[in-house]
């Protein structure tokens, strides 16, 4: 891997950008117990970045500092060169930072299209009257919300089910639409947590095409969390390692699954 400055090349000769987010010294505690430690890294434009290790590592905890579920009591959060306050959920949407969730989060009862509507929320600048007798800017709005959904529809190949009730989906499919809600609302930096979880071989190739399409065609940069070695060694630009809530590894998917502490608490074997 070649860095510079502000950019760096692939493995595979592909330039990433410079640092968009920016976790600096993050030490999060739940009363006495700190599930991250003192732990720096960063995600650059364009790429995806996943983050990996066993179970109660501290991922998903930093995956919820990342996106304002949980304010750290230690450490600074700079997102595109600015310090970031300790923000709510819907402001940091409203930065451009979209998640999924390690369990699913659907709206049950509703369709596939009006869940991955839910995704434009943040695009949604009329007021409820306005909305309500769907009159002027509102119109507007909502036509162009409906076609941003269909595009993404069309684009994960889910028009078959966009009228079908979530209820009726198989597991497999359920993931796809909350890709697709994400996706919806148009993020600078989208956080997939644990999206091949429960999925077979081929839902699985499915997915992880579908992550490099979003990066490749929409520019769209990605940090994940993931279990599927297979899948990260795959797909990913740079890995972080964490185990007990400390980093213990970070670099590319050859540097990490070589890195001999990496081996010992997460990997058990170099993969091939």
């Amino acid at each position: 891997m070649k860095d510079t400055v502000d950019s760096y090349v692939t493995d595979d000769g592909r330039t990433i950008g410079g640092v968009m987010m920016d976790m600096r010294g993050i030490t999060l505690r739940f009363g006495g117990v700190e599930a991250i430690k003192d732990i720096s890294f960063d995600i650059r434009e364009g790429e995806i970045r996943a983050i990996i290790g066993p179970n109660g590592a501290g991922k998903s905890s930093m995956l919820n500092v990342i996106s304002g579920f949980y304010h750290p009591q230690e450490g600074e959060v700079w997102f595109r060169g600015e310090k970031r306050p300790p923000m709510k959920p819907y402001q940091v949407a409203r930065q451009g930072i979209a998640r999924t969730f390690q369990n699913i989060a659907l709206f049950e009862g509703m369709s596939v299209l009006d869940n991955i509507m839910t995704g434009r929320l943040t695009h949604m600048k009329s007021g409820m009257l306005a909305q309500a007798l769907w009159m002027g800017k509102a119109e507007r709005e909502e036509t162009e919300n409906r076609e941003a959904v269909e595009r993404i529809i069309d684009f994960l190949e889910i028009q078959a089910i966009r009228k079908t009730p979530v209820s009726r989906l198989p597991y497999g499919l359920k993931k796809r639409v909350e890709l697709a809600r994400a996706l919806a609302a148009e993020p600078k930096l989208l956080l997939l947590d644990e999206p091949m979880a429960g999925m077979n071989v081929e839902e699985k190739e499915d997915m992880s095409r579908y992550i490099l399409d979003v990066n490749d065609e929409f520019g769209t940069t990605v940090a994940l969390i993931e279990h599927d070695m297979g899948v990260v060694m795959d797909i990913s630009d740079r890995v972080v390692v964490m185990d007990y809530g400390r980093k213990i590894g970070d670099g590319t998917p050859s540097e990490v699954r070589n890195n001999q502490d990496v081996i010992d608490a997460y990997l058990g074997v170099a993969h091939d």
